[in-house]
Formats: structure tokens, sequence, C-alpha cells
């Protein structure tokens, strides 16, 4: 069961603002979410985040993975403890990541295979290995493992990649499961 509650708070329109409630605190919706790629927002402190008004941040789990490594965020007690922020926290799944090292990847059922941009080493990421570094992270907001489509992408391009995509989110969530993470998973 997820730890994310969301509360409508009004409609104008087709516009809505809401709210999402975590154990770690709330978000009002539409929200400004700063990324911290490597966990942290660069050139701001989190107090300074939080007095902009920013409530959740964004950690790339890819990135997460390859420096500093899973052993170092879990040593901090997660990637809040390491970032030092108290809030909610959303991971990608790094599909993107994947997709942006075209000409380094191979993309099979699966997962992708393909040559880490730090130092060359061959890294294998599917969906279970997403799950599993994001629960490392203890992430309250975790994404499922898909292929980035390019663009432009031809209607059957686009049809097999969203197909691949469909599969990965179903082992992401079973995974996602297996591992008894509570976050949301989205």
């Amino acid at each position: 069961m997820s730890r994310l509650q969301f509360q409508l708070q009004t409609t104008d329109g087709r516009a809505r603002r809401g709210r999402l409630t975590f154990p770690r605190g709330t978000v009002e919706t539409p929200a400004f979410m700063p990324v911290g790629t490597y966990g942290s927002v660069k050139g701001i402190l989190p107090e300074q985040i939080r007095a902009l008004g920013a409530e959740i941040i964004l950690g790339n789990t890819f990135h997460l993975y390859q420096r500093p490594g899973l052993d170092v965020i879990a040593d901090h007690g997660g990637l809040h403890g390491f970032a030092r922020w108290n809030g909610p926290i959303l991971t990608d799944s790094g599909g993107f990541q994947v997709f942006s090292l075209a000409h380094r990847r191979k993309i099979t059922e699966q997962g992708v295979t393909f040559s880490s941009p730090t130092d060359g080493a061959r890294v294998f990421l599917g969906p279970e290995e997403s799950m599993r570094i994001q629960k490392v992270l203890d992430s309250d907001v975790v994404m499922i493992f898909d292929e980035c489509t390019p663009y432009p992408a031809t209607e059957p391009v686009a049809r097999t990649s969203m197909e691949l995509s469909l599969r990965w989110a179903q082992r992401s969530r079973n995974a996602h499961d297996e591992l008894g993470n509570d976050a949301a998973l989205f």
C-alpha cells in the first residue's frame, strides 16, 4: 500500500489544484520540483530550497547508482539523509539517461546494456534493477522503467516502444511489490 494520498482541492475548467500527502510532507500541486541529479540541488542548501517554496525534489536513479553509489547512499540512511532533505523525493527510473546514451546502448526485452559514461564499464539496467535501486534510495515516489521513445518516430517505432514500456511497467510493478516498497509507483 502506497504512502501517498491525493486530495483534489479545486478545479477551474480543465485545470485542477491538489495536495499530495506523504509521511515526509505535503506537496501542493501543481508543484515546482528542483532537480538534484546527484542527490542535492547545485548551488543551494536544502533549507534555501524550502525557503523558496519547493516541497519536493527529484533525484536521478542512474546517476546516483553510478556516483556516489548505493553503498554510500545506504550508509546515510537513504537519499533523504544523503541530501539532508526531510521532504518528499521523487526518483526517476534511469530510462532517460539510457536514451541519452543511444550510441552506447543495446535494448532487449530484459533491459538495456550500455557503457557507463563515467568509466566505460558495462552496465545493465532493467525494470527490476531500477526498482531495487530506488528501494535503496528510499524515494517517496518511484518511476517505472520505460523506454524513452525518440522523436521524431514512425508509428511502428512508437508502437513497439510503447509496447515494450508497458511490459517493463508490469515488471516494474511486480518488482516494486516483491521488494515490499511502499513508495508511490508512477
